[in-house]
């Protein structure tokens, strides 16, 4: 979880391209940009495996009301 909320903010620094970070990484782009969205949404917290079902339902909920 640490881990990818560095990598998003690398990316938002500029300090490293997501070209960079799909080959280093092997990820793809949608990977990294549901990681750039957990992040934006909930913070460090919504990287957590156990818990993403948890921010995207919060999040969901949020857009209702």
């Amino acid at each position: 979880m640490r881990r990818k909320a560095e990598v998003v903010a690398a990316v938002n620094g500029g300090l490293l391209t997501i070209d960079e970070v799909l080959e280093r990484y092997d990820l793809t782009l949608e990977e990294f940009a549901s990681w750039q969205r957990a992040v934006d949404r909930s913070g460090m917290q919504g990287l957590r495996v156990t818990r993403i079902q948890h921010y995207r339902d919060l999040y969901e909920r949020q857009l209702k009301y």
